[in-house]
């Protein structure tokens, strides 16, 4: 079916008294929807995937998309109108929680499938093979990327394992509170992404004075020295700071000297048959548009529902992107202490923000509105698309290590270099990111599939676009697009490269989240 001759919109629950436009509707186009009252015109231009209503809506009336509440009318709306900021509210919700009422059954077992990865030591499942310098605080940043940038393309090529040596910087580190909530978050990051299956070695960079102690990161997770088969003790030095080098070239001379003696080891993995049981997938949307919760969130959840078939796992993120969404995820907690976890950090969420006169729905962005996205609650139930429709087996804290099979939340903000960071220090080992409006997103050390919500942004954007989900708006089945989600995760899984990586993009992206006052 081409765009000329799909359907003009789509109504997507049968209680919503809205319809999603499939394409740009000029004023007098028929909406020609199953069930359409015959006659039904648009009164006005109503661009791609933004909202049109059906029926008559009175002021105050609540307006449905998804079969859910995503705002109030502002004003009576006649069908054929325009929903959008001028006439839509978000209102106040009464939402029944109703925990664990609606836990799916366990999907049928998938077995057998596997992916092309790196087997650590340990065990551990790897999709890439880096070598990270991480810096403990902003002060060693510098220092870090003139390190990464002496491991050029010459001097790689004869490690052709090793997919880059990589600075994971940040702006963070110093002015809070020792051991206090900031600081032992940041520690958790970095230790996560120390600790993470794609990375092979690494060396910690401080500057020597900050708050968050290169010392304290490698001492209080347990991080262990590095060591070379048949090197005499004491093993290589783990922790390098600045000031007890003598300076930034002596501490870039010594840091090269140490990694350069850790590349041959690092090189020495090899791909090898592991079970897709091992793929944590990491969920995240931005630049989000009025067909994300149509199109590839939904197919991006058939793709999660398989994987987890299979054994593995998928998380979401973006707390503030649940919000007025997760009556949905308390219905299918595994147990009252999952939904209440998830709750109380919804609940903490309006306290923070409170605290600084925000208000959650200050979310969705500029480029949402744009897109069609009207309220909070619209782009929530959007974005929770992206679960499937399995049990949620856990909560966890941001950057808190993923421990359990399935599908699982990490409270994370909106912001996506954050909101990935936390996921990628917890352990996923692939990310899939939707977008309507066209973000152009990586995250080194982690393979990032973008997926596009409809086809005049991956035309425009093919060169950063992983997979064309608009299609489903052509008529193509969502379940084919689906699975086409999940075959390239295994592709990817298996070295594959991302229209993200090809480009190098995902060094800047490495954002810890600092939630207290700078001191």
């Amino acid at each position: 079916m081409s765009l000329a001759t799909a359907p003009a919109c789509i109504k997507l629950h049968p209680d919503d008294n809205i319809a999603i436009a499939a394409r740009t509707l000029p004023k007098d186009t028929p909406l020609d929807f199953e069930g359409a009252p015959e006659g039904l015109l648009a009164r006005e231009q109503v661009d791609m995937g933004h909202k049109i209503a059906i029926v008559p809506i009175a002021k105050g009336q609540p307006i449905r998309k998804f079969g859910q509440i995503i705002g109030f009318a502002k004003c009576d709306v006649s069908p054929g109108q325009w929903v959008h900021v001028h006439n839509c509210e978000i209102g106040t919700l009464s939402l029944d929680y109703a925990f664990c009422s609606d836990i799916p059954p366990d999907p049928e077992p998938i077995l057998g499938r596997t992916f092309q990865g790196y087997r650590r030591a340990d065990g551990r499942a790897a999709t890439r093979n880096y070598v990270g310098i991480i810096s403990s605080v902003n002060c060693s940043s510098h220092t870090s990327k003139l390190v990464a940038a002496a491991f050029d393309k010459a001097l790689l090529a004869d490690f052709p394992n090793i997919d880059g040596v990589i600075p994971l910087i940040h702006k963070f580190g110093c002015a809070m509170e020792y051991g206090g909530e900031d600081h032992l978050q940041l520690t958790r990051t970095l230790a996560g992404f120390a600790r993470h299956a794609n990375i092979g070695a690494y060396i910690i960079l401080g500057l020597g004075c900050e708050t968050g102690q290169a010392s304290f990161l490698a001492e209080n997770e347990g991080l262990i020295q590095l060591s070379l088969p048949g090197k005499a003790a004491p093993p290589l030095p783990l922790v390098m700071n600045i000031q007890d080098l003598g300076g930034i070239r002596k501490t870039v001379n010594h840091a090269v000297g140490v990694l350069k003696e850790l590349l041959p080891e690092a090189n020495k993995v090899k791909r090898v048959p592991i079970p897709v049981s091992e793929i944590i997938l990491g969920t995240n949307c931005g630049g989000s548009d009025g067909n994300s919760g149509v199109t590839a969130n939904p197919a991006l959840g058939i793709a999660s529902d398989i994987l987890i078939a299979h054994g593995g796992s998928s998380i979401l993120a973006e707390t503030t992107e649940i919000y007025g969404a997760e009556h949905l995820m308390t219905r299918r907690a595994r147990t009252p202490a999952i939904a209440q976890k998830l709750l109380d950090r919804i609940k903490w969420w309006e306290d923070y923000t409170a605290k600084f006169g925000v208000v959650i729905n200050n979310n969705p962005s500029v480029g949402n509105k744009k897109g069609g996205l009207t309220t909070i609650y619209e782009k929530s139930l959007g974005a929770v698309a992206k679960t499937g429709s399995t049990a949620l087996t856990g909560v966890y804290n941001y950057a808190e290590k993923i421990t359990e099979k399935g599908f699982g939340i990490m409270d994370t903000p909106g912001y996506d270099p954050v909101s990935v960071t936390g996921l990628v220090a917890g352990g996923c080992n692939v990310v899939c990111f939707t977008t309507g409006r066209g973000s152009c997103f990586g995250c080194k050390p982690v393979p990032s599939i973008k997926i596009a919500t409809n086809t005049p942004m991956y035309e425009r954007m093919e060169d950063d676009m992983d997979i064309n989900a608009g299609k489903i708006l052509d008529g193509v089945p969502l379940r084919e697009v689906g699975e086409e989600i999940f075959e390239m995760i295994l592709a990817v899984a298996s070295g594959q490269k991302t229209k993200s990586e090809a480009q190098g993009i995902g060094e800047e992206e490495f954002a810890p989240w600092p939630i207290g006052p700078v001191l």
